[in-house]
């Protein structure tokens, strides 16, 4: 371990060294382009220009890691395959010598510097991968409760548990592996998996998924998947594809790139003899074209782009909850004629937040506004997101001092003076009135959660929650419908829901009641 941790040290020592030398050659580079070439100092029989100094100085530093790892990978790798099998560096390496030996400083040090920059951005992107992956990992449930056959209960590696095995699951643990629930109740967290940050009832004959964390209630649970075949593994599984699965412009650049530094190898020479015997070009002239030639034969252009650019933009996106399969699908944006979107927290804020609230008709405002701290002070005993939702909204009642008790499957009760309330979803509630009946399918219809309270039985009313779009998602929806592209939005939320927020976002189709 500790020398893993030194070699780890050393490696980001390097890494760090190569940037400060990088940056150094690229301010150097920028300084001299603003030079003029008159100032100059003399060196024995030399004029030294300071303005090509700068530029030669910042080939050699900005360069020097690029210059020696083409000569050792060319060389590593044709001992290994028992053939000449030159790295792309060799040939960029080779065209800025060039390009000094014939007086262009600029375009060896624009060369180097572009080629450098682009080896430096991918190795920045694929350890940024790396990590996107790692805190992927830290998700990955490591232990799990198992009831053996006496009763007794063993803390377990996840590895080690098989199908058909029964796990407890305490309040506010982290669901071990996929399963089906036996006994008990409870809300479950699955925005690791779906992004629903809402949590889902679960309860027996239920389906729960590894990773997900448990809220309030205990249950206990048969595993019905190996570890590696669950949920979060394939999702894991997937990201990790990622880093193999590159462009077709990539895939085609790795290829033929031992193939194509050889032939430029083997055609330099040539056109300098060519020149020199078939034009009649002098020594001078048959050079300094064969070295315009390599020069312009260097890819630095296409080393620049393809894979550094598919490995940031997949990089950064993870970083942003986007996960794409490869670059290879990544690459195929460009020509994409549909796109099908997530919506918790892709499309919409990812929290929920109180939209609207309504009581009787027949109260006035000083009784809603006690309504209100009565329910504020009952949502401060619950660790509920909806509660979160309902206390930041109404921050301006006035203080109630109260005791609550949360039922699962039911709601938040309790008593305040000679009343008693509650707080609950409206399949917990019988009696319900044809006003707060007519309220509650319009806010459904919009795609709203609703909560009722009632005062000693009677619903007096409700509190409707949502999800609500983000305002960069509206405008982006907008934008690839003004471009031809059809819209579609996927989520675990019921059609009707779904539907609702698909209308605020302008979305072509939506796609309810998926599972994960």
């Amino acid at each position: 371990m500790n020398k893993e941790k030194k070699h780890n040290h050393n490696h980001n020592h390097g890494e760090l060294v190569e940037l400060i030398l990088y940056f150094t050659g690229l301010l150097l580079f920028i300084v001299a382009i603003f030079l003029p070439k008159s100032i100059a100092f003399t060196v024995g029989n030399f004029e030294v220009v300071i303005k090509n100094l700068f530029y030669l100085i910042a080939t050699v530093i900005s360069g020097y890691h690029v210059i020696y790892e083409g000569f050792a990978d060319t060389i590593k790798s044709s001992i290994k395959h028992k053939r000449f099998k030159p790295n792309i560096h060799v040939l960029m390496a080779l065209a800025a010598v060039g390009a000094i030996i014939i007086a262009e400083y600029f375009e060896g040090a624009l060369l180097i510097l572009i080629f450098a920059g682009a080896h430096i951005l991918e190795e920045y992107a694929e350890a940024k991968s790396q990590k996107e992956i790692k805190n992927l990992l830290d998700l990955n449930p490591t232990q799990g409760r198992r009831i053996n056959a006496d009763g007794s209960i063993t803390i377990v590696d996840v590895a080690d548990l098989v199908i058909g095995d029964i796990l407890q699951v305490l309040n506010g643990d982290q669901v071990a592996t996929d399963g089906i629930i036996l006994t008990g109740i409870s809300n479950i967290d699955e925005s690791s998996i779906t992004g629903e940050s809402i949590p889902k009832e679960k309860t027996v004959g239920d389906i729960v998924f590894g990773s997900t964390i448990n809220g309030n209630g205990t249950f206990t649970m048969k595993v019905t998947k190996d570890s590696k075949d669950t949920v979060f593994a394939k999702i894991l599984q997937l990201v990790s594809e990622t880093q193999t699965n590159v462009s077709k412009t990539a895939v085609l650049i790795k290829r033929i790139e031992p193939i194509y530094v050889t032939i430029v190898l083997i055609i330099a020479p040539l056109f300098y003899v060519l020149g020199r015997f078939g034009f009649g070009w002098d020594h001078y002239q048959s050079f300094y074209r064969t070295m315009v030639l390599l020069i312009g034969a260097s890819p630095c252009a296409l080393a620049a782009t393809d894979i550094p650019a598919t490995l940031s933009a997949i990089s950064n996106l993870a970083k942003n909850g986007i996960l794409f399969k490869g670059g290879s699908y990544l690459s195929n944006f460009a020509d994409v004629k549909a796109i099908a979107f997530d919506k918790t927290g892709t499309l919409t804020e990812g929290k929920p937040v109180v939209t609207d609230n309504y009581f009787i008709d027949t109260l006035s405002e000083d009784k809603k506004n006690d309504y209100l701290a009565i329910i504020v002070a009952m949502e401060k005993h619950s660790n509920h997101p909806l509660a979160d939702a309902i206390i930041n909204r109404f921050t301006e009642v006035k203080e109630v001092e109260l005791d609550a008790e949360n039922i699962i499957g039911t709601g938040l009760i309790t008593s305040y003076g000679s009343n008693k309330y509650k707080i609950g979803k409206p399949s917990s509630y019988k009696n319900v009135s044809k006003e707060i009946f007519e309220v509650t399918e319009k806010f459904e219809d919009e795609g709203k959660t609703v909560v009722y309270f009632s005062e000693n039985d009677l619903i007096v009313g409700l509190i409707a929650i949502q999800d609500i779009p983000k305002e960069t998602s509206i405008n982006a929806i907008k934008y690839f419908n003004e471009q031809g592209i059809h819209t579609v939005m996927i989520t675990g939320d019921a059609i009707k829901t779904g539907e609702a927020i698909g209308r605020q976002l302008g979305i072509t189709q939506v796609i309810g009641n998926v599972l994960p």
